[in-house]
């Protein structure tokens, strides 16, 4: 049972979650959901083929969720994932795998990605503040990713870098 819809997946799939660092076009969104998943459609790990879905978000977040019930992802197959995405980055014109970015929503409610220097200083400014919505790209969970992706920084690591 290879891809499923993503919200079919159980609150304990392991999730990997990339941001782009500027905001994909419609285009550019449909030529990584096509290459993404075209991979998951024969994602295995040692011959066997892992349940795993995606989602999309706000033109900038892709998520990944393998339902390690049956057969887990092994190095070599998440390896493969990357290697994809990385083969995708120039055509795209971003970049998903490199890190050290931190994504909040704007009053507009623009997903922006700041370094986590620019963003500290925005918190200085007073231009965001604890109740700007942050986007924490390190959770590992389907569950996580559902319930504390978006979260106002107050709750989230990100509290830290505006002294909350």
């Amino acid at each position: 049972m290879p891809q499923v819809p993503f919200d079919s997946l159980p609150s304990d799939a392991r999730v990997w979650v990339f941001g782009a660092a500027n905001e994909l076009t419609q285009p550019a969104s449909e030529r990584l959901l096509d290459a993404v998943d075209a991979f998951l459609g024969q994602w295995n790990a040692h011959g066997s083929p892992l349940t795993c879905g995606r989602e999309w978000r706000d033109g900038r977040f892709l998520a990944i969720g393998v339902d390690e019930s049956a057969a887990g992802a092994s190095g070599c197959s998440i390896d493969g994932l990357f290697r994809t995405l990385t083969r995708l980055e120039p055509e795209l014109g971003t970049s998903l795998l490199g890190g050290g970015r931190v994504y909040y929503r704007d009053l507009e409610g623009r997903v922006n990605a700041a370094t986590r220097k620019t963003f500290s200083e925005l918190g200085r400014e007073g231009r965001i503040g604890p109740e700007t919505p942050t986007f924490d790209t390190s959770v590992t969970t389907a569950s996580a990713w559902r319930e504390q992706f978006e979260r106002p920084a107050r709750e989230s690591w990100h509290a830290q870098l505006i002294g909350v």
